[in-house]
């Protein structure tokens, strides 16, 4: 029988996605790419707190040496940010990305333990297979590792480091690479597919046990799956557009889901972030730049 989320907050984000926790804020941040907003939920407190963009950011994470967040823009320029009260301010460009590429946006980003971004592009009308995978150095170097995606969404790394999971949703594909020391990928292979019945993958993160959590996009729900690609267990929602997840707290042992409100208006809580108990641990977020080697 398939678990239960619970609302926290009514967000209504048109395009909720890339939930972050930050042991320093003690809150998890979200964007809401479509309504070009930057949200931000305090766990102690409840607290509640927004910021409007002239330029949406499409994923978050936090700089490695404390100032300020890197956050992927949907004009594909990685920048660092920093948010404070009821202002947002674009402190640095670390990289560009396509800039040859008007028709595409970026859509999702994870850091790993040797301060590298992993990145994904798509083509912002969902249509051609114009998006790549990318990895960015500490240097705002960037790397294109691979290609082809229509929807590339949720970077997701193994408790070990070793393997990083990333995602077609347009093909309704999870895909599996290995991780060389220098950053190389090699090993393609499908890792998950959903069918029709499952949506599509969305977000995604690891727990520290290797389970990959993926967030379905129409389906629904939450699954975790075990690292053979084989479901384990159903975290179940009351809104059918489910973007991402995130373990946080300060012993990782909560989860806080995104979903989205666009073409969901019979919804009434499309849009909002939900709360579960997972029953597992998750593992601690990383950040850009060498402070986190």
């Amino acid at each position: 029988m398939a678990q239960e989320a619970r609302c926290v907050w009514q967000a209504r984000a048109l395009l909720g996605e890339g939930p972050l926790w930050s042991p320093r804020q003690d809150a998890v941040y979200f964007v809401d790419i479509r309504g070009s907003r930057i949200l931000r939920h305090g766990l102690s407190d409840d607290s509640q707190a927004g910021w409007e963009l002239d330029d949406a950011a499409c994923w978050l994470v936090e700089s490695a040496d404390g100032d300020g967040f890197i956050a992927g823009l949907r004009s594909r320029r990685v920048v660092r940010l920093r948010l404070e009260p009821g202002q947002a301010t674009v402190a640095e460009e670390i990289a560009r990305i396509e800039p040859d590429m008007p028709g595409n946006r970026l859509n999702d980003g994870k850091a790993d333990r040797d301060g590298r971004l992993w990145v994904g592009s798509m083509d912002d009308a969902e249509e051609a297979p114009a998006g790549s995978f990318y990895r960015i150095d500490g240097d705002g170097s960037v790397t294109r590792v691979d290609q082809g995606y229509t929807v590339a969404n949720g970077p997701a790394l193994s408790p070990d480091g070793r393997t990083i999971y990333h995602t077609d949703s347009a093909a309704r594909t999870v895909y599996a690479f290995d991780i060389g020391a220098d950053g190389s990928l090699s090993g393609k292979r499908v890792h998950i597919r959903f069918t029709e019945a499952d949506g599509y993958p969305d977000g995604m993160t690891c727990d520290a046990a290797g389970g990959l959590w993926i967030a379905h996009w129409d389906g629904a729900r939450v699954s975790r799956f075990r690292p053979d690609g084989t479901l384990d267990r159903v975290i179940a929602l009351p809104v059918s557009r489910v973007t991402s997840c995130v373990f946080a707290g300060p012993d990782l042992d909560r989860m806080f889901i995104t979903t989205a409100a666009h073409g969901r208006d019979e919804e009434p809580l499309a849009g909002a972030l939900f709360e579960c108990d997972p029953g597992v641990r998750g593992l601690p977020a990383c950040g850009f730049g060498p402070a986190s080697r």
